[in-house]
């Protein structure tokens, strides 16, 4: 079957963008150097100069100054990007670019431009949404033939969980995807159904030894009794809505925190049969699950969690009535619980649950948000359609929109900004940069450390060290502006975040020592002749263990060390 839609509806790939010059075509030297007074890097905000390999693309050196260019051999491409902020590339490990299949709603063209204008230099897509989902390994090929020639950046992939498909699992971590996702409600779309208890069994079985991460997104309709079977449990829809179909607050209550505390209990009394296997909780939302993981995480279970820019920067409070771009599953909760994720995303160094931030980019076309014409990203009716009651009926309804927040490559400003709101970069007078250093040391291991380890990429990605990718993202922390149609490369341009002021701003995006993005230049900011991203399809790797000598194991047995 041909799944090519770019010829069924009028949303086609865009043409290539033209070659940008030879700001980064200079190939005579064998290296090229960057440098700043201000490089993460060793989980420092220090200053710091990089050399790159032009051949291999990664990086060979990292010194702790900024060198002149008279350090170089001559010709050397130089740039000091003094007073702005070096950072590794993100790497955004939560993203939906719904190609082949549902390209209208986006593709690995318009979505990796869209991470690529945010720093992003790494993403990972998840198996559902495009048709056919990544569940079997011919799926997956389909998805590869899909996007080849058409990334920005290095994109992987992972692999989905649906009732059936256990047989194909440990085939897909053979062909290199980064990890497996399943649901325990439905998930919006038909070909990709949620699984139960006893799928969840022998997907566990099935890696336990497996170099892989299993997450879930976990919400899970109450369960009715012991002897109910999860047919039962799971032919009810979620709460039935008692209120305005247009407000937030009706379409909040349909799905409470229950939902998240009963599917994450369901993994966790299953986790026994895996211990190795590293469990992982998506876009966390709800403030009750947190003691839940941490309790679990104190008995030696192997689960993290991640969650969203939406999730920390926008509540229900705020949310107007028929603005559907805020409709997300598991949706945005209140004030209160936006701060008890912040406390508890500060805590990550000390063992708290969230570990990482991840965009969870899930558009769709702006028909399906069914958004009043007075809402920004409203798609009016074209002239031939005839204005129906229905339609009338379903606009700004959050219960019959599509479900999901555009934001890739927003991530970056989207945190800076909530994190100046918050006075977490406030400067004291005794260490007037100490806070804004840590603030952004903690954005990196958030969206670039942590989130390259959660996916296997620990030692590729998101970190400035030698023998890395040369990823980088030049960072300006005080430069303010507006979001509009033209600073959302995605697709569609429907997001709660049009028209909100952001502190911070990427400047250019690196990939493997090449400049892909420079802001404000030709061509909407893209400097190459064609797209240079790579697929990310190594397998992933057992972790060896390292064993004690002879010596050292017979000194333990006879002491009792």
């Amino acid at each position: 079957m041909n799944r090519n839609t770019d010829a069924l509806h009028p949303y086609p790939t865009p043409p290539r963008s033209p070659f940008n010059g030879p700001t980064d075509a200079d190939e005579s030297s064998p290296i090229r150097v960057i440098a700043s007074s201000r490089v993460i890097r060793a989980g420092q905000l220090t200053a710091g100069t990089i050399v790159v390999s032009n051949e291999t693309g990664k990086i060979t050196s990292v010194f702790d100054s900024v060198l002149p260019p008279s350090e170089f051999p001559a010709g050397t491409p130089y740039r000091d990007y003094s007073p702005h902020i070096i950072l590794p590339g993100l790497v955004d490990a939560h993203v939906h670019l719904n190609e082949p299949g549902r390209t209208e709603w986006e593709g690995f063209y318009t979505g990796t431009q869209a991470a690529a204008f945010g720093g992003v230099t790494t993403v990972i897509d998840m198996p559902l949404n495009a048709i056919p989902p990544t569940t079997t390994v011919a799926n997956l090929h389909e998805k590869i033939r899909a996007a080849q020639g058409k990334c920005w950046v290095d994109v992987g992939f992972y692999g989905g969980i649906i009732p059936g498909n256990e047989n194909e699992l440990q085939a897909l971590v053979r062909e290199g995807v980064r990890g497996f996702k399943g649901f325990l409600i439905d998930s919006g779309v038909e070909e990709f159904p949620a699984v139960h208890y006893s799928d969840i069994e022998k997907v566990f079985r099935e890696l336990a030894d497996e170099p892989t991460t299993v997450m879930f997104h976990a919400e899970m309709l109450p369960p009715i009794a012991d002897s109910v079977g999860d047919d039962v449990q799971t032919s009810l829809p979620p709460l039935a809505p008692r209120g305005a179909l247009n407000s937030y607050n009706t379409f909040l209550q349909s799905r409470p925190p229950a939902f998240e505390c009963y599917a994450v209990e369901e993994i966790l009394s299953l986790a026994h049969l895996a211990p190795k296997l590293p469990l992982h909780i998506v876009h966390l939302s709800a403030m009750e699950a947190i003691p839940l993981l941490r309790l679990a995480r104190r008995q030696g279970i192997n689960i993290t969690a991640e969650t969203c820019p939406h999730y920390l920067s926008l509540a229900a409070e705020q949310v107007r009535d028929g603005d559907t771009r805020h409709k997300c599953c598991p949706p945005i909760r209140s004030q209160r619980n936006q701060d008890v994720l912040w406390a508890e995303l500060l805590e990550y160094a000390n063992d708290g649950v969230i570990q990482t931030i991840v965009s969870d980019h899930s558009p769709c076309t702006p028909d399906l948000k069914l958004l009043p014409s007075h809402v920004p990203g409203h798609l009016a009716p074209s002239k031939n359609t005839v204005k129906t009651e229905v339609l009338d009926d379903e606009t700004g309804d959050f219960f019959s929109a599509w479900g999901g927040i555009s934001s890739v490559g927003l991530g970056l400003p989207i945190l800076w900004t909530e994190m100046h709101r918050r006075g977490i970069t406030t400067s004291t007078s005794d260490s007037p940069d100490r806070n804004v250093d840590a603030a952004i040391q903690n954005i990196v291991q958030w969206c670039c450390v942590n989130t390259a380890a959660q996916v296997g990429l620990e030692k590729q990605k998101g970190t400035i060290a030698v023998g890395f990718d040369a990823d980088f993202c030049i960072f300006d922390d005080e430069a303010e502006w507006i979001v509009e149609p033209s600073t959302m490369l995605f697709r569609n341009k429907c997001s709660p975040y049009q028209g909100k002021t952001m502190k911070g701003m990427v400047t250019e995006t690196w990939l493997r020592g090449r400049v892909v993005f420079v802001k404000n230049g030709p061509n909407d900011g893209f400097v190459n002749e064609k797209c240079s991203g790579q697929l990310l399809l190594e397998p992933r790797q057992k972790e060896m263990k390292r064993q004690k000598s002879w010596f050292a194991q017979w000194i333990g047995q006879a002491f009792g060390y």
